[in-house]
């Protein structure tokens, strides 16, 4: 889809070490999660988010 901004990026890794238990590989499950423990309002920024965090997630996976 192309290159994420940096915000997103920043916003996705700081979820992702603050909360890491709490994703998984589900855009639908991290969506909530992302809901539930940020004051994001815009959903086009928190499914953006999210879905950083899914891709994150899934190529981390991967390589073990």
């Amino acid at each position: 889809m192309g290159i994420k901004p940096s915000y997103i990026k920043s916003m996705g890794v700081a979820l992702m070490e603050q909360h890491g238990k709490s994703f998984n590989n589900n855009f639908d499950d991290n969506k909530k999660v992302v809901s539930e423990i940020t004051t994001i309002e815009s959903k086009s920024i928190r499914n953006r988010v999210a879905g950083f965090i899914t891709r994150k997630v899934n190529t981390n996976n991967r390589r073990r």
